[in-house]
């Protein structure tokens, strides 16, 4: 995704003189041919997330349309005070754009995991939230990202899909269970796992790009009364978003994503999905139980 990603960048910043580039060394020698290129409109900071976003800030301000990139815990805990005030408090916008997802780096240690980025954007306004579940998503998410005027964050992983699935971020209906079915919910990378896990139970399985805003008419329009959430961030994410969309039914959710309890474990992004319960076999664990009266 991250090569999807600096591809279709640099090639933004050729056809559209509006577009910015903001880097804190991540990333910074595979857009050196761009600076070279656009030496005003890329710019690296150094190691200073949030002077990244201060400047972003102010390109915005400017009528500049600026990309702020870098892993996602530098560019979205690290730098929360300047996303709030430089960005939304001066209601200017910026495309965020990081890598390494929850638990992609876990080699590297809890500074470079980032479950909880996703809720923290979550407390500003209008922003709209991309998790691509294959690289051959990202271009067009990101061209749309560039081309709106509202701010947006795509948070690009190491874990894919088999195969891209495209459209808007609305909900896609992958295998449909029939009526009556629980409905399950597969946010980005989480797809084929969620796939597995339920090949032969009564669930339909739809899947988003786009927790936010989140397809609440496309799932009213699905939801019997079972609902199963899977996301690869934080646990809950988009529970309260689910929640409050069916508020008028009786519905049972379950969410399931990465756990509040931190692992304290290095290993590898395929590790600390298994750990986390997100695998095929964790997620089958997870699902039966929940489903079990109605399986009997």
């Amino acid at each position: 995704m991250r090569d999807r990603f600096v591809e279709t960048t640099t090639a933004l910043l050729a056809e559209d003189p509006r577009t910015a580039l903001v880097l804190a060394d991540i990333s910074a020698a595979a857009f050196a041919p761009a600076a070279r290129r656009h030496p005003d409109r890329v710019l690296n900071v150094g190691i200073r997330e949030q002077l990244m976003l201060g400047v972003a800030g102010g390109l915005a301000l400017t009528g500049l349309r600026p990309i702020v990139h870098s892993y996602a815990p530098f560019l979205v805990e690290r730098a929360y005070e300047q996303i709030k005030l430089d960005l939304d408090h001066q209601d200017a916008s910026a495309v965020l754009v990081s890598v390494g997802a929850s638990y992609d780096r876990a080699a590297a240690g809890r500074t470079h995991l980032s479950p909880a980025d996703v809720s923290l954007i979550d407390t500003l306004h209008g922003w709209t939230v991309h998790v691509p579940g294959h690289p051959d998503e990202v271009p067009a998410l990101l061209r749309a990202a560039v081309a709106a005027e509202e701010s947006a964050y795509l948070r690009l992983s190491t874990l894919s899909n088999a195969r891209p699935h495209g459209g808007d971020g609305a909900l896609v209906v992958v295998r449909d269970a029939g009526p009556g079915a629980a409905l399950l919910v597969a946010v980005g990378p989480t797809l084929d796992a969620a796939l597995a896990a339920t090949s032969d139970l009564p669930v339909t399985v739809a899947y988003t790009h786009r927790p936010r805003p989140f397809d609440t008419a496309g799932l009213r329009a699905l939801v019997d009364s079972e609902v199963i959430l899977v996301e690869p961030c934080l646990v809950g994410t988009s529970a309260r978003v689910v929640s409050a969309a069916l508020s008028d039914r009786p519905h049972r959710l379950l969410a399931l994503g990465v756990a509040r309890e931190e692992l304290r474990r290095y290993g590898s992004a395929e590790d600390h999905t298994r750990w986390h319960g997100l695998d095929a076999s964790g997620l089958r664990r997870s699902i039966t139980g929940f489903l079990s009266p109605a399986l009997v």
